[in-house]
């Protein structure tokens, strides 16, 4: 009996255990401070253009993740400290990689991120226009002149 009440606690921890490790805040618990509407208008221009890294689909200024709120914060001091945009994004990119970035440089490296979908694409409407060629030049031939088509 004492192994099974043993059994039941450890289980009840750990699932206890799990539900904290998820657990993130709701609001950031000091709101940032602009010093004037430009550089708010230019904070948040800048931070839909950058992904957050724990959520990967939501942009830096829609993440509410731990992170998302801390890479906010380092955006803004870095704006404090007369950084340009490019600079910004660089240093970002330096810590985290290009990730970081909705639209990453134009690179060599990069080629099949941005060209990989319009070759796919085009691929499969080549693909597809052969098949229909295809099919269209063997569909009159199993059907003889003699035979009466009935619609």
């Amino acid at each position: 009996m004492k192994a099974r009440a043993a059994a039941w606690l450890v289980a009840l921890t750990l699932a206890g255990t799990g539900a904290l490790a998820c657990a993130q805040p709701v609001s950031d618990p000091a709101p940032l401070q602009y010093r004037d509407p430009a550089e708010e208008a230019r904070f948040h221009a800048l931070t839909a253009e950058l992904r957050c890294v724990q959520c990967q689909n939501q942009s830096l200024a829609d993440s509410n993740a731990q992170i998302a709120h801390d890479l906010r914060r380092e955006v803004l001091d870095l704006m404090h400290q007369g950084r340009s945009d490019a600079q910004i994004k660089q240093f970002l990119v330096e810590r985290y990689g290009e990730f970081v970035l909705y639209r990453p440089q134009v690179e060599s490296r990069t080629w099949l991120l941005w060209f990989g979908p319009a070759v796919l694409l085009l691929g499969g409407a080549g693909l597809l226009l052969v098949l229909v060629r295809r099919r269209a030049r063997a569909l009159p031939a199993a059907t003889g002149p003699e035979e009466p088509q009935e619609w």
